[in-house]
């Protein structure tokens, strides 16, 4: 049974990626995670603030600290005088004793002069790079045509740094979620991962303060993600990774049947721990064996919707039935 797949141009042993979390930045948990057969992991996120720091602290270059306010304050307090330096050599380290690719996280928002640090990332040992862009739709200033020239500056000035392959992680809060994915894969990115986790809070009613709220995505949100998936799959020139909701081995094979190349996992490893990939990868392959399935092509897409077909037409059939049938 062949499980192997072909993501952002790395041949991948399994469709199981580890996604980008703090879990990542232990060598120890990378090995297990390489022992029970993950196909690649992101490494945990650098945020931009982090590498404008740097740039500060090692250059004469003027960064735009003040366009970052307290989110660079905070990195200015709280990081290390050799942080970044220190996650190189760890990509190093990793990049020696591990044989799955790594992938480089960046969590940006802006574009500045951060950028020409991407190629860093290759040289240390990554094989592709996953900018997540950070940019949710809180500030009235901010237009949708405003956005989406944030993400076209930012992979336009990319292609022109590095050659390395390169996936953009996107949120759910796009007004043409469908017209501006399917412009991301006409910009020269090998991968479009959906969707990201923004932090989320909640209220100590008795403290009457704000406090910090779970980042596991819950289960449920595996459906919003089979429907674009479903959508997008036949409307794109790139890869399309799966990232929420992504738990056990049936949902591994229901984002597969979607139309995703691969599935990114985060909140099953803190639930479950590493020994999870194994789990969903042997229920794939007894899954693929018991449908007569010897490779993943054979069945990838097999429920998405047609190029032809109206994705607003068939959603809505799917919900008259639902709420017509008795």
């Amino acid at each position: 049974m062949d499980t192997s797949i072909e993501y952002l141009g790395l041949k991948l042993a399994s469709p199981i990626i580890a996604g980008s979390c703090v879990l990542n930045d232990s060598l120890d948990f990378l090995k297990r995670m390489e022992d029970a057969g993950v196909g690649a992991v992101v490494l945990k996120p650098i945020f931009e603030e982090q590498i404008i720091f740097d740039i500060k602290k090692n250059t004469h270059i003027v960064a735009p600290v003040e366009n970052y306010g307290d989110s660079y304050k905070y990195v200015a307090e709280h990081t290390e005088d050799r942080a970044l330096e220190q996650h190189f050599e760890f990509i190093e380290k990793a990049h020696e004793v591990l044989g799955v690719p790594l992938v480089a996280s960046i969590n940006c928002y802006s574009h500045e002069n951060w950028i020409n640090y991407a190629q860093k990332f290759i040289d240390a040992g990554c094989s592709a790079i996953e900018l997540n862009i950070d940019i949710l739709p809180y500030e009235t200033s901010l237009s949708c045509d405003d956005v989406d020239r944030i993400f076209g500056d930012i992979i336009r000035t990319m292609r022109k740094i590095t050659v390395a392959p390169l996936a953009i992680k996107v949120g759910r809060n796009f007004t043409d979620m469908a017209k501006f994915m399917q412009l991301l894969s006409w910009m020269g990115v090998q991968g479009v991962t959906m969707f990201n986790n923004p932090a989320n809070f909640d209220i100590d009613i008795d403290k009457e303060e704000v406090q910090k709220a779970s980042s596991l995505t819950p289960e449920s949100d595996l459906y919003e993600v089979l429907r674009w998936l479903s959508i997008l799959k036949n409307k794109m020139r790139c890869d399309i990774s799966a990232a929420t909701g992504v738990y056990t081995g049936e949902d591994l094979v229901k984002v597969l049947l979607a139309g995703a190349g691969s599935a990114q996992v985060v909140s099953t490893l803190y639930k479950n721990g590493p020994d999870q990939i194994k789990v969903m990868n042997d229920y794939l392959k007894d899954w693929m064996q018991r449908k007569g399935y010897e490779k993943i092509g054979d069945f990838r897409g097999k429920l998405s919707m047609k190029e032809s077909e109206s994705a607003s037409m068939t959603l809505r059939t799917s919900y008259m039935k639902e709420m017509m049938e008795k």
